[in-house]
């Protein structure tokens, strides 16, 4: 990946992007997306290594830039805000991507601190990004755009997953919320992946990818790019008429009825 637009159009041209949590995975597929249809992006992740190894491969501090941190800190959001528009000029995007669980059971397990972590992050991080992003000028230009990263296990049980997935479940109702007050100046969506293939949801199929995609329609797992191309959907002017709005990317899974 070097910033070039790899045959897609340049709808983003012109355009600079914030994406959290954008060191690998998901994050950086989103930001690849973003930069191969113009953009310029800033990533953050806490790793400042891997970060800066993902804003070299998108071409470097023309086309990306990386602000090390943790996303529920309120110097790194000002300083990953500052950074883009010192380098950039302005900010029209804002993807919210980072999300944790380190917990992995029943509900009714998990210690309250572990739930406030995971609040923290999920949710009230995500709330504190568009705020700091609105601060540095997000919506002053036409096609202002958020999107929240959730997940299905926001819309449905999802056993070992239920802490997460009440932070999804109120990451979406956020983002309707946010949608309704931030309008008309900016468009604020979510999308609500299934399993993706990624180190992050590595537990959920490693050793046993072929029973699970059997569970699909689409018979396989998702890969970071279809989660991408979404993202750019929603981010971008033909969807300048949809705000509010969860996109569901499941390979049809909820078809059949769950998670």
């Amino acid at each position: 990946m070097t910033g070039t637009d790899d045959g897609l159009g340049r709808r983003y041209e012109g355009r600079v992007a914030v994406v959290t949590g954008a060191s690998r995975g998901i994050g950086l597929a989103i930001a690849e997306r973003l930069v191969a249809e113009g953009a310029r992006v800033c990533l953050t992740a806490r790793g400042a290594e891997d970060l800066q190894t993902a804003a070299t491969s998108l071409g470097g501090e023309q086309r990306a830039i990386g602000v090390a941190g943790r996303a529920d800190d309120p110097a790194h959001r000002a300083a990953a805000l500052g950074a883009t528009v010192d380098a950039f000029g302005r900010v029209d995007v804002l993807v919210n991507n980072t999300g944790i669980n380190p917990v992995f059971g029943a509900t009714t397990d998990v210690s309250t601190e572990a739930a406030a972590k995971i609040f923290g992050v999920n949710v009230l991080a995500a709330l504190a990004w568009t705020e700091q992003a609105r601060r540095s000028g997000l919506g002053e230009q036409d096609g202002a755009a958020v999107v929240n990263v959730a997940s299905i296990a926001g819309l449905r049980p999802a056993p070992g997953l239920g802490m997460y997935g009440v932070s999804k479940a109120a990451l979406i109702q956020l983002t309707s919320q946010l949608a309704s007050e931030l309008a008309p100046r900016i468009r604020v969506n979510a999308v609500a992946p299934a399993v993706v293939r990624t180190r992050f949801a590595s537990a959920l199929y490693e050793g046993r990818e072929e029973a699970v995609s059997a569970m699909y329609p689409m018979r396989r797992l998702g890969e970071p790019s279809d989660v991408a191309g979404a993202v750019a959907f929603l981010a971008g002017d033909d969807a300048a008429w949809v705000t509010g709005q969860t996109l569901v990317i499941d390979g049809g899974l909820l078809l059949r009825g769950g998670v």
